[in-house]
């Protein structure tokens, strides 16, 4: 396509790889190459950089995307690299006694992003995006669709800033500078849809994942949460927390479909549906 810039890989080195990408260090410039999985569509990578383009010219603190690419079979963009950089997370893992104050140092920094006014059209609407998902896709069944959107329906349209996919490893400090990183999926909207995933990797997390995606243990990644939600909330009142969790059982369930069609593009498995299908048939009874 005509806005990519073919990239030669053997300039580079495979640095780091997530669930829908792999990225790559440039040898001899400051860039990171992030590519899609082989499968995502170019038109994905690109709405993507120009997400991410928003955020850096809004004034939000992330690396700069610099522009598009291809390796030829995968696509998407190459952003400034920060020398020196770790993610939250890696700090954890390398520094486990410092668990607390990371998590209290991420809490603020989402209360802050939270707090984050949009002008209008200037990213999109959260609770729109999953709307349409309902509205246009098959991939869950009429019942679920429905009690989805009963309940989006109920769901304020803030305008302020969402990250889409706020967690510990979406955030980087050099010690000079912090900067939030995958902005592509950044909207507006109320903060619930950013802590419901949140809430649930602090639960429910195999293992594998933790280690492979974090560099942490599920114990840790509960820990996190545990000091993350009082820090956020401003309150460490039992009562208050209990009722704020189960505040975000619907979010999840609502959001958990179209996150995993993004990344894989199809439904999600038997089991798995299942699971969410009764975390919202409990949070939102059929009429």
């Amino acid at each position: 396509m005509d806005d990519y810039q073919k990239i030669e890989l053997s300039d580079y080195v495979r640095s780091g790889e997530g669930g829908t990408a792999v990225s790559y260090t440039h040898k001899t410039r400051n860039t990171l190459a992030k590519l899609y999985n082989p499968g995502f569509e170019a038109d994905r990578a690109k709405a993507e950089y120009h997400t991410a383009r928003t955020v850096f010219e809004m004034g939000l603190p992330t690396p700069e995307p610099l522009r598009l690419v291809t390796d030829g079979e995968r696509y998407g963009a190459e952003y400034e690299l920060v020398p020196g950089k770790r993610s939250f997370t890696r700090i954890i893992s390398e520094e486990p006694e410092r668990l607390e104050e990371i998590s209290l140092t991420f809490a603020g920094w989402a209360k802050k992003l939270h707090a984050t006014p949009v002008a209008p059209g200037q990213l999109r609407s959260y609770k729109e995006a999953l709307t349409r998902f309902y509205q246009e896709k098959k991939l869950v069944t009429e019942t679920f669709k429905q009690r989805a959107l009963a309940f989006l329906e109920t769901v304020p349209d803030t305008p302020t800033c969402l990250h889409g996919d706020l967690q510990i490893g979406n955030i980087i400090t050099d010690g000079e500078r912090t900067l939030w990183i995958d902005v592509g999926e950044f909207s507006h909207g109320t903060p619930e849809w950013d802590l419901s995933i949140m809430w649930i990797m602090g639960q429910r997390m195999s293992e594998e994942r933790a280690r492979t995606l974090f560099h942490i243990t599920p114990e840790q990644m509960k820990a996190h949460w545990n000091y993350f939600l009082p820090a956020y909330l401003g309150t460490s009142d039992p009562r208050i927390l209990g009722e704020y969790t189960q505040r975000l059982v619907p979010y999840y369930a609502v959001k958990v479909p179209y996150v995993y069609d993004m990344a894989y593009h199809c439904a999600l498995p038997e089991d798995a549906f299942r699971r969410i299908e009764q975390f919202l048939e409990q949070a939102v009874p059929k009429e």
